[in-house]
């Protein structure tokens, strides 16, 4: 057996996921190959971080999006690649002798493809337990990666290089502040304490681009804090407007009210 198909073995040691045939080839071999004992206490380490207690603590975008990066790109291997003359790869690097009825227990051992314990499984737990050493909890991991998408192109915008924002405030207090990237096309507004529309109407984000306004979607408010990310791509230089109308936005494409938001990005 080769260290490839040992540290196969390993990874399923560590999640007590050997059947009694392998778990007994995994011992003989350790007992033959002391010095893979580094493969056996790498992967039992990360299985005891993943099912250890811990807390959440958000860790820096970068961190996530290397790790997510690196799984992405992990081959998923369904099991051991089959040539097509049929033989498996330590079936075409044993010797001619292994066949004969004299060969040892070890040379059997040697020939006989291993059950092929995904190593890229495995590795994704490996992320897994980064991700837990830099304290991010399973419930702070799930809220992490299913942020609503105003919040992610928020976290994009501020990012950007070129972050901009303005602020107004209206007459009742409410306050809107419009985030954008010109380079990024990106626009989210924030409102706090606009009150929730009549019945039967919403508010509607528009790009103004000169004399042309650009439906930008709708958003609900409820009196608290709203964020909304507007779609389509925003240009340098265009007003962000909000104005109310019929539920479900403009039939027309236009604005049918003065608008009770304006803010110009220029």
């Amino acid at each position: 057996m080769n260290e490839k198909d040992f540290a196969e073995l390993a990874a399923g040691a560590a999640l007590h996921a050997l059947s009694p045939e392998d778990e007994a080839r995994f011992r003989r071999t350790l007992d033959e190959h002391p010095e893979w004992e580094r493969i056996v206490e790498a992967d039992a380490a990360t299985a005891a971080t993943l099912s250890a207690p811990f807390t959440g603590e958000v860790p820096r975008p970068d961190i996530r999006a290397a790790l997510l990066s690196q799984i992405a790109q992990t081959p998923q291997v369904q099991g051991a690649q089959t040539p097509q003359d049929g033989r498996t790869d330590d079936e075409q690097a044993a010797p001619a002798a292994a066949s004969s009825e004299s060969a040892d227990t070890s040379t059997v051992d040697s020939i006989r493809p291993p059950r092929r314990w995904s190593r890229a499984i495995f590795a994704l737990a490996a992320c897994l337990a980064l991700l837990v050493g830099v304290g991010i909890g399973s419930v702070a991991l799930n809220d992490y990666l299913n942020r609503p998408a105003s919040v992610v192109a928020l976290e994009q915008i501020t990012g950007a290089s070129d972050a901009a924002q303005a602020s107004v405030t209206l007459d009742d207090g409410t306050t809107a502040t419009a985030h954008w990237s010109a380079s990024l096309g990106s626009a989210v507004l924030v409102t706090d304490g606009l009150a929730a529309p009549a019945d039967g109407k919403t508010y509607e984000m528009w790009f103004v681009r000169g004399e042309t306004p650009v439906p930008a979607g709708v958003f609900d408010a409820d009196g608290t804090t709203a964020t909304a990310v507007l779609s389509g791509s925003m240009h340098e230089g265009d007003v962000i407007a909000v104005t109310v109308e019929e539920e479900g936005g403009s039939p027309s494409g236009l604005p049918t009210t003065d608008p009770i938001i304006a803010i110009p990005t220029a």
